[in-house]
């Protein structure tokens, strides 16, 4: 039947499977003519690419078409398990490989088998293996279209706007040399075709001439050079863009495609710039703009009320995306859709993805909730890394504390001030010259003294290591790269050289393995002079940023390992820096210990190894509210481990900005307050006694929720279930929560609606789901959903919600560290649904090892409340931990009063609690149960 269906396309299977069943879907599409080819790679798919739409990526006007319409392209096509598609185009012969992206993915994705599921002369309808998704691959104009049952749900190149600039000699230029295709970033070379099939492939079938070829063509302005203010891009390869467009019939809100300063709900870019995917040190970022910042991930969700579905554009080169709005009606596709769904104009989004080169390699999420989503993404990029218990806690940071003395007046003055912190952070100046992996011997010449006093007190540091190297001889660092030949390569072959902090750098070549496994090394206590087991990092200016580079980064013709440009893994450069330095931090532990690692650039992936921030934002009330969606747009996206800098990083905040700032940061998940070294010092008792104090209770409220925070961390590691989440991802019927991004869930059980405006007396919160009631957690009022609540706000209010239906633990005798509130009691917070029910998790494990997932050393606990009685059981069985941690009280709000509250544990005889009962706000408060937090037991409402 398959065979059948892809004889009247002209098509030749590559069928490694069965006739009917495969596992993928091999074709190439043919950018001639009507010509047959035979072989290995199967027959060809008559396609015919109009010229402009292979014209020069960063050019308006177009190629002559005879550039690009003699290369035959391999379209290859897979139904993945889990409910995804990939679609994968590049050269059927190039010249030389072309780059694919390596160490992203953190398998080979596992594939269903397709199945041919109908076909006519132009088409063929194909079965994707899991659920009721049918995909109809046409071959003139080449398209597809996703269904589900009758109904279109996604189609790809529906607008013709398929992109492949093919390898091409330049006119008198030399046969190109091929890069090293060992290990993962080399595509597999394919046989470049004889003298015969090339003269077959310039002829139409009549026999014809085919158009004049590139060597006949006047070249376009920039396709071999290109400059940028003073610098030239040399372009060896030419252009070799690559774009394609994806439809959403039935869509009108995406998200995603992080990291920019804008709104959560993307927004379109027609009359105006693309959202542009490069990595870039930005100085003092625009707000809401499409500009490039610090980290890429190339990942965009659609969502409407029926479904919710996603695109991964697996490419590492300058990307834009474009979004523009459509009705469906007036596709080619209209016509079908309109029949199918019953006539009628259908709103539609669409998204063209733009890249500079590599090749064509998309996944297709198909959902159909946003939760499936998640874990789609996860099966492909890994989950969010578990943290340490201590990252979750409060972090203290600006350009520079002064030396060893500076640092010791301020980790007392925390003391002092009973204001709780963990860590305490380093930035350029503490090291000699900044020469990184070494101490200024003048301010900071016991750097293992200052360790063992911040050990003490159970605290941490975290330390700065960028990926500049100074050059100087008299730098063991850099000799060791050098003598090893690990810098990043200019194209003429020498040691790439740029200005940055310590004046003249190279630039390792995180691309290189062996460069990495170095770079870990340099962690190891015998290397890493002075530090120690709570020393951690933070890698800043991973873009990479180079001061007088293009753009404030690294020339695109740049040379990588294996010969790959600069421009083919631009946006791959940050990831690998913080994938080495965690692996180095698990290194010099054997193993044990998990890995803090800050970085400012990422991509797709680096959730496996730690946590971002936003970068260099500015002491504004608007920064303040951008922090939000910056982090939630970065939470869709498989990064949960997201913060901003507290107070602004530029300028100096006024007192009403800073305490809304900390209110605000306390509930997101990275939370450091950091600043410039030209603003005014500002440690949170320098701003008078009562905002000390509001900062204070904005803090603890941090510490008190620190079991909820790392169960919800637990979760995120498991599931990939962002932390931090938009309201439409739990509510995603609920169309007014679509463009919401001034409050968010964290997990399901809190709405935080932090107060980010000037002199706010009052904020709106809405309040979602039909039928369910929410309790104010500072008041415990309850409230009926859905409803816009208006909050009248003071300078101490920070509005959260808990949902009713969730249970949530907390310990509230907060002290100066999370390490030493580790075996402190817990309060469990039972806010009752409208059935009178509730549920709820915790995690529990030493906090920093990875013995929970090497040993089972965990406790995974489940509470749930039901017919008047609250249960503790395990969640896992397969885990086991023993902690002298117990419960101390548990608070149900929205309860009545009983006439006597009872535990009940395994072999022990039933015994009677004390209680007391809020009539007002129908709290009901349990005083000392007195049980281990591992233990099962059951307390009953009488």
């Amino acid at each position: 039947m398959y065979q059948a269906a892809v004889s009247a396309l002209g098509l030749e299977p590559q069928c490694k499977t069965g006739t009917g069943n495969l596992g993928a879907l091999h074709m190439s599409l043919d950018s001639i003519s009507p010509s047959q080819h035979s072989g290995t790679m199967g027959a060809v798919l008559q396609q015919h690419l109009e010229g402009h739409r292979c014209s020069h990526l960063w050019k308006k006007t177009g190629l002559d078409p005879a550039l690009c319409l003699q290369v035959p392209l391999l379209l290859e096509l897979y139904g993945l398990k889990g409910n995804m598609t990939r679609i994968r185009i590049n050269e059927l012969n190039p010249l030389k490989p072309r780059y694919e992206v390596p160490d992203v993915l953190v398998q080979d994705p596992p594939t269903t088998r397709l199945s041919v599921t109908g076909r006519d002369d132009n088409s063929v309808e194909l079965s994707l293996g899991e659920g009721n998704h049918k995909l109809i691959l046409t071959a003139k104009p080449f398209r597809m279209d996703l269904l589900e049952g009758r109904e279109l749900v996604l189609s790809v190149n529906s607008r013709g706007l398929l992109v492949f600039e093919h390898l091409r000699q330049r006119k008198d230029s030399e046969p190109p040399k091929e890069p090293a295709s060992e290990g993962e970033g080399a595509a597999e070379a394919s046989d470049a075709p004889s003298s015969a099939e090339q003269e077959s492939t310039e002829k139409t079938e009549q026999g014809e001439e085919a158009p004049k070829g590139a060597s006949e063509t006047e070249e376009e302005p920039g396709s071999w050079e290109e400059t940028f203010k003073t610098h030239t891009d040399s372009k060896p390869n030419g252009p070799t863009s690559v774009g394609l467009d994806f439809s959403f019939p039935g869509v009108e809100n995406v998200y995603g495609i992080p990291e920019h300063a804008d709104y959560l709900r993307l927004r379109t870019t027609e009359g105006g710039d693309p959202y542009r995917l490069y990595n870039l040190d930005v100085f003092q970022y625009e707000l809401y703009n499409p500009m490039a910042l610090y980290g890429s991930v190339p990942v965009l969700l659609a969502h409407n009320p029926q479904r919710t579905l996603g695109i991964f554009w697996l490419n590492a080169a300058e990307t834009w995306v474009d979004v523009t709005s459509n009705t469906a009606g007036k596709t080619l596709f209209g016509k079908m859709l309109d029949y199918m769904q019953g006539g009628g104009e259908t709103p539609q989004t669409d998204v063209r993805w733009m890249s500079e080169s590599g090749i064509i390699d998309a996944f297709l999420l198909l959902g159909p909730t946003p939760n499936d989503i998640f874990r789609q993404y996860a099966s492909l990029t890994g989950t969010q890394a578990l943290p340490p218990l201590f990252a979750l806690a409060y972090h203290q940071s600006r350009w520079n504390y002064n030396d060893e003395e500076d640092v010791s007046t301020v980790d007392n003055g925390f003391d002092e001030h009973d204001i709780p912190y963990d860590v305490i952070w380093l930035d350029i100046e503490h090291a000699d010259g900044k020469r990184y992996f070494t101490w200024d011997p003048n301010k900071f010449p016991r750097p293992r003294e200052m360790l063992q006093g911040l050990a003490a007190k159970r605290r941490k540091m975290v330390s700065i290591v960028d990926p500049h190297i100074k050059v100087d001889s008299a730098y063991r660092i850099h000799n060791e790269i050098r003598s090893r030949d690990f810098y990043v390569k200019t194209k003429d072959g020498s040691d790439y050289e740029g200005w940055c902090w310590p004046g003249s750098a190279g630039y390792p070549d995180f691309t290189n393995p062996e460069m990495r496994a170095w770079w870990s090394s340099m962690f190891g206590y015998d290397h890493y002079e002075g530090s120690m087991e709570n020393l951690y990092t933070w890698n800043d200016m991973n873009e990479p940023s180079v001061f007088n580079g293009p753009e404030v980064t690294m020339h695109k013709d740049a040379v990588h390992q294996g010969g790959w440009e600069h421009r083919d893994i631009h946006n791959l450069y940050a990831f690998y820096v913080q994938m080495a330095t965690a692996e180095g931090q698990v290194k010099r532990s054997g193993g044990l210990e998990r890995p803090f690692v800050l970085t400012r650039g990422f991509f797709a992936g680096s959730q496996r190894y730690g946590a971002v921030w936003t970068g260099d934002n500015a002491a504004e009330w608007d920064h303040l509210k951008i922090s939000i969606p910056m982090c939630l747009s970065l939470a869709l996206v498989g990064i949960s481990f997201c913060g901003a800098d507290v107070g602004g990083f530029f300028k100096n905040p006024e007192p009403e900005l800073l305490v809304r700032w900390y209110q605000a940061g306390a509930y997101q998940p990275f939370f450091r307050a950091h600043a410039h070294m030209d603003t005014t010092r500002r440690e949170p008792w320098l701003f008078g006694e009562e905002n000390k104090a509001l900062i204070r209770d904005a803090v603890r409220q941090r510490y008190a929720l620190l079991p909820f925070w790392y169960t919800l961390f637990y979760h995120s590691y498991r599931t990939g279930q962002p932390v931090m989440r938009p309201l439409w991802v739990e509510y995603p019927q609920d169309a007014t929560t679509y463009a919401i991004d001034d409050q968010y869930l964290l997990g399901d059980a809190l709405l935080v609606h932090p107060v980010t405006a000037q002199g706010a007396r009052g904020v709106q919160v809405y309040l979602p789901g039909k039928g369910e009631v929410w309790y104010d957690v500072h008041t415990h009022q309850k409230l009926h959903a859905p409803q816009t609540h208006y909050l009248a706000v003071t300078m101490s209010s920070i509005p959260v919600y808990q949902r009713g239906g969730s249970i949530v633990a907390r310990k509230e005798r907060v002290r100066r560290s999370s390490d030493c509130m580790y075996n402190d009691p817990y309060t469990l917070y039972v806010a009752l649904g409208p059935q009178g029910t509730a549920e709820g998790e915790l995690f529990v494990d030493d906090g920093h090892t990875f013995s929970f997932e090497t040993k089972g050393q965990y406790l995974h606990r489940r509470f749930s409340f039901s017919g008047n009685t609250l249960t503790a059981s395990s969640a896992d069985p397969k885990g086991s931990f023993e902690t002298p941690a117990w419960i101390e009280r548990v608070v149900i709000l929205g309860a009545g009063k009983p006439a006597a509250v009872f535990l009940k544990q395994k072999d022990v005889a039933e015994s009677r609690l004390d209680f007391t009962h809020e009539a007002e706000t129908s709290v009901l408060t349990i005083r000392k149960p007195a049980v281990n937090i591992g233990a099962d037991w059951s307390i009953s409402l009488r």
